[in-house]
């Protein structure tokens, strides 16, 4: 992670990034910088770049023309993050940045979805964190853009609009930037902006306890305001066994109040995840979600398969979604029944 934007943009990676960045910010956020709990992974995962360099090794002398514009997008975007993260760091001393500063989990990602009783979906997403040697070691500057209630609720990957494969809107979308600080290891509080200037502020708790080689549990606490919705919580528990070490199983739960609806939102996942090494994952989960207190129990419940593998190395990576539902949208309506289909792709840089 340790160039700025020394040379001039490449046209093509430049025209690539361009295109994410400027469909992702009309639409103003989603997800925190470090967005919810991933899912388990027994088998470790592939080995990663050394911090501080750009993940994916060099592009081979044979790459083709897709291959090379890949490896570009992902350098351009990557130094144009180290030319914004080196411009915020100046704001706040003298010290170089290259005195400790860098970008980590900096990632652009595209996804498509459709269900059969709704239509289709997109969305454009970004999201990195700067660490700045002129601010305390302990203190970080987040940026992204995504879904803007998920940002705030901070509610686990899981449950995310495109990994239940719900439709959601562009305006959905919206730019976030803050600030946070990691008071211990468990803890961490952020305030920050998204939308536009609408200012939002989160204490996060996270608390994991292992039980043999097997079994682990994980807690999850998120306090939040806004002006919209006032002060709110997050509370994610989750149950882990790990039955060879590359097959696991979980049980995720989550529910989400605030003082404007006074009701709870709740949803449930129980999953298998098989994995077949180098980041390939194989995931088969049903899940079911709804209102505490609504008229109807189980809004909405399903069964849904994902397939995870690296598209390029181990810099852009595909998921393939696919799950059929039982939607009830009211107490009147039957149940009704609902096939999807998604396709999401990220590239880290």
């Amino acid at each position: 992670m340790a160039s700025a934007l020394a040379q001039p943009t490449r046209p093509l990676a430049l025209m690539a990034l361009t295109a994410l960045l400027v469909a992702a910010w009309p639409a103003v956020a989603q997800t925190p910088a470090e967005p919810g709990t991933p899912p388990p992974s027994p088998p470790p995962p592939a080995a990663s770049a050394p911090e501080g360099t750009p993940p994916g090794d060099s592009p081979p002398a044979d790459a083709g023309l897709a291959d090379a514009a890949i490896d570009l997008t992902q350098r351009q975007a990557r130094s144009s993050m180290e030319w914004l993260a080196r411009g915020v760091d100046g704001w706040f001393g003298d010290i170089p940045f290259s005195k400790g500063g860098r970008v980590t989990d900096g990632e652009l990602g595209w996804s498509v979805f459709k269900r059969t009783d709704q239509s289709p979906s997109q969305a454009f997403r970004f999201k990195a964190r700067f660490h700045l040697p002129n601010v305390e070691a302990s203190r970080y500057i987040f940026i992204g853009n995504d879904d803007k209630r998920e940002v705030l609720t901070d509610r686990p990957d899981t449950f995310s609009r495109q990994q239940q494969l719900l439709r959601g809107e562009a305006r959905d979308n919206s730019f976030f930037a803050g600030v946070g600080t990691a008071v211990r290891e468990t803890i961490d509080l952020r305030v920050g902006f998204r939308g536009g200037l609408k200012p939002y502020a989160q204490a996060r708790y996270r608390q994991g306890w292992a039980f043999g080689n097997a079994e682990r549990v994980e807690f999850r606490e998120t306090l939040f305001y806004s002006l919209s919705d006032r002060l709110g919580s997050t509370t994610a528990l989750s149950l882990e066994h790990t039955q060879t070490p590359t097959l696991a199983f979980r049980w995720l739960n989550v529910a989400t109040a605030t003082q404007r609806s006074k009701d709870f939102a709740w949803s449930s996942s129980l999953g298998a995840y098989q994995s077949f090494g180098e980041e390939r994952l194989l995931t088969g989960e049903a899940v079911w979600n709804g209102v505490v207190g609504d008229s109807v129990t189980v809004a909405d419940y399903g069964l849904q398969a994902k397939w995870r593998q690296p598209l390029h190395r181990n810099v852009l990576i595909g998921e393939l979604l696919v799950g059929h539902f039982w939607p009830k949208p009211s107490p009147d309506a039957p149940r009704g029944r609902a096939w999807a289909i998604g396709f999401d792709m990220r590239l880290k840089f």
